[in-house]
């Protein structure tokens, strides 16, 4: 770790929350490159259970109720960011979400600092003012799209200058997400709490938060479809406020009389250990997926990975080399995929895998966007 000395350039990265997911990891990702760089790395969310994972990086954690969407809470966070720009000398604010990234804006005009925004998703407009609201992501003076499907949906959805924006894919840690770093013990602790028999079946897996755009209701169709005994495992946790939609997928599991052939595994503190025991993952999202992490993920795990054929995924997952795509939401197509990809003989399934771990390590690792994203900050510096 690289030691800050007070006149070191910094940058504060905004989000509402440090709780669980990939723009949090990101977050802390990004900032353990600010702090190797000799930079001072700050961080201002509401707070939540990566703090100390953060401040262990040597990066600041600075509390504000940044998740409120309030015109009165917006700001008065903005006249807060404004005094902690011009108290810590914050060269620039970088916000990763929407209500603090119009926050950030106000501080930003206020303070003279630089403004970068990340644009994580393409953001519903389905009530009024919601293109307006969703605009901000698109006022950086550098806007990072995490896909070439982003940068295009920047381009048509807000006319963004095409010179403004920089493409960095999100990326995995190959060391973490690496198959042969994985001891036997984590496989066995997860088929013991999965009822998966050593020798049984093939698995499918699909890794997922229990929201219905991730697909979880195709997949259950799918294997109602699906010739043979394989079992499927959709791992990720539901959000309190959609455990009605886990309760209609148990009911469709019950319903295709799937029981013993569908794992409801919920969240997964070890997922490349989860990912390795999978014969298929899928990917099954019906809404286009702004890049798509667990693609990669599983395919640095040299996991056959079968992905819906719409947003992100169709840059990482090239037809039959690193992957094969289907139509999204169509269980049938689907199920043709999953019962063609476990026919194949374990070694041409295995050199695909292997050609997917091979692209991850020249496109997607997590090395590669903080370079990145620091090469972003000094244009602005």
């Amino acid at each position: 770790m690289t030691t800050e000395t007070p006149d070191a350039p910094a940058v504060l990265q905004l989000l509402p929350a440090l709780a669980a997911g990939g723009v949090e990891r990101g977050t802390l990702e990004i900032a353990a490159a600010q702090v190797a760089a000799g930079m001072r790395a700050f961080v201002a969310s509401s707070g939540g259970a990566l703090v100390p994972a953060l401040e262990a990086l040597g990066a600041r954690h600075v509390t504000l109720p940044l998740a409120t969407k309030s015109p009165l809470g917006i700001l008065r966070n903005a006249a807060s960011l404004a005094a902690l720009v011009r108290g810590e000398r914050i060269a620039i604010l970088h916000a990763r979400s929407r209500a603090p990234a119009w926050s950030a804006l106000l501080a930003a005009r206020r303070s003279g600092a630089r403004l970068v925004t990340t644009y994580h998703g393409t953001y519903n407009e389905g009530l009024p003012g919601k293109r307006l609201y969703n605009s901000v992501m698109a006022r950086g003076e550098r806007v990072i799209a995490i896909s070439r499907f982003i940068a295009e949906h920047l381009r048509a959805r807000h006319g963004t200058d095409p010179a403004r924006i920089r493409i960095i894919p999100r990326g995995v840690d190959p060391a973490l997400f690496d198959p042969d770093a994985v001891a036997p013990a984590r496989l066995a602790a997860l088929r013991q709490a999965w009822d998966l028999p050593e020798d049984g079946p093939p698995v499918v897996m699909l890794p997922a938060r229990l929201t219905r755009w991730k697909g979880g209701m195709v997949l259950v169709e799918a294997m109602a479809r699906l010739p043979g005994e394989a079992i499927a495992v959709l791992v990720g946790g539901a959000e309190p406020k959609r455990e009605g939609y886990r309760a209609q997928l148990e009911a469709l599991v019950a319903a295709r009389g799937l029981g013993g052939r569908v794992r409801l595994a919920g969240h997964c503190a070890d997922m490349p250990a989860a990912l390795l025991l999978a014969d298929v993952v899928v990917h099954a999202s019906t809404d286009p997926e702004a890049f798509g992490r667990t693609v990669i993920e599983a395919q640095a795990m040299r996991r056959a990975v079968i992905a819906s054929d719409l947003g992100g995924p169709r840059e990482t997952v090239e037809e039959a080399v690193t992957g094969w795509r289907v139509p999204p939401g169509d269980p049938a197509a689907l199920a043709t995929a999953i019962h063609w990809v476990l026919s194949m003989p374990a070694g041409e399934r295995a050199a695909v895998g292997a050609c997917a771990r091979a692209a991850v390590l020249a496109h997607n690792t997590v090395r590669a966007m903080q370079d990145a994203t620091l090469a972003v900050y000094r244009e602005l510096l």
